[in-house]
């Protein structure tokens, strides 16, 4: 039996836009389905939960933001906001609020090609409830809540190996350092100065060179990615 292709919905209202993306998602393998409306993406949503949703944040009928609230109420679908709305905040509000990945228009396909294939492991690795985690020779076991560079165990506190295992569970994609707040103190902490702090620690104990990572990346005034697998 022949898996089918994964299905991409790219919501934008510009014929442009869906003139590129429809043709060069196609050739890379994609089922590409197309929504020019926040009305029209949330209906298409509900009759069939595509793999990606790729969402503009500039719809004629509503906020992509509020397509993305609505979407997070019943569907943890992967979601790639594609915007040419440059602010940090539009940006940090989107991710908080649950997109999964932030592009800037105009962007090039090679690079959105990477994110959706870095969405669709983190839903293949969501979906099998993935126990372990590897790349670039860092290597981290849920089950035992251990971790290991180049096959040497790395002996990681609480909050560093919880915040490195919300960056590998999100490979790939970038983590807001309000969610990485949450994943190691909780919703009432906003300081993240705390973040930056153990991140430091945690390039500190994994990164060959931690005065130049390769493995946790900075997203500048964002969060933090930890590459993709």
């Amino acid at each position: 039996m022949i898996d089918a292709a994964p299905s991409i919905l790219v919501v934008d209202d510009e014929p442009s836009i869906q003139r590129v993306l429809r043709p060069s998602l196609a050739a890379a393998g994609y089922q590409v389905s197309l929504a020019g409306t926040g009305t029209d993406a949330l209906s298409q949503v509900a009759h069939a939960i595509p793999d990606v949703i790729l969402l503009d944040l500039g719809l004629p009928d509503m906020d992509g933001k509020d397509v993305i609230a609505s979407l997070r109420s019943w569907t943890v679908a992967p979601i790639i906001v594609l915007s040419a709305r440059h602010d940090e905040t539009e940006r940090i509000a989107a991710l908080d609020m649950g997109a999964d990945d932030y592009v800037i228009k105009p962007f090039q396909m090679g690079e959105l090609q990477a994110r959706v294939r870095a969405a669709l492991r983190y839903r293949q690795r969501r979906q099998a409830g993935q126990t372990t985690f590897s790349v670039g020779g860092l290597h981290i076991d849920y089950v035992q809540r251990s971790v290991a560079v180049s096959g040497q165990p790395v002996k990681l506190t609480r909050k560093e190996y919880d915040l490195l295992r919300t960056l590998a569970q999100h490979a790939g994609q970038v983590v807001t350092h309000k969610q990485l707040l949450a994943a190691g103190w909780g919703a009432t902490v906003t300081d993240t100065q705390f973040v930056r702090v153990y991140i430091g620690q945690l390039r500190q104990k994994i990164e060959q060179d931690p005065s130049t990572p390769r493995l946790i990346l900075t997203e500048s005034g964002i969060g933090y990615r930890l590459i993709g697998d």
